[in-house]
């Protein structure tokens, strides 16, 4: 397992136990992430495809959330 998947791991551990505001602060980690190993080379989790997907998700519903009408 190389550093990168150790560090999908972590993410992924950190995330299953996160409450919303830290969930929208590891986002653009978990991002970084998936984007690393897709560039590598490196095959990516299913499991952290849609985590990622997922916080992206919420991450676009909050600035909607949060715009004025």
């Amino acid at each position: 397992m190389t550093d990168l998947q150790q560090r999908a791991n972590q993410l992924e551990d950190q995330i299953k136990t996160a409450t919303h505001t830290e969930r929208m602060a590891l986002q653009p980690q978990v991002d970084r992430v998936v984007a690393t190993l897709r560039a590598t080379g490196q095959s990516v989790p299913r499991r952290l495809e849609r985590m990622n997907n997922e916080l992206r998700d919420e991450a676009i519903e909050d600035m909607f959330d949060n715009m004025p009408i």
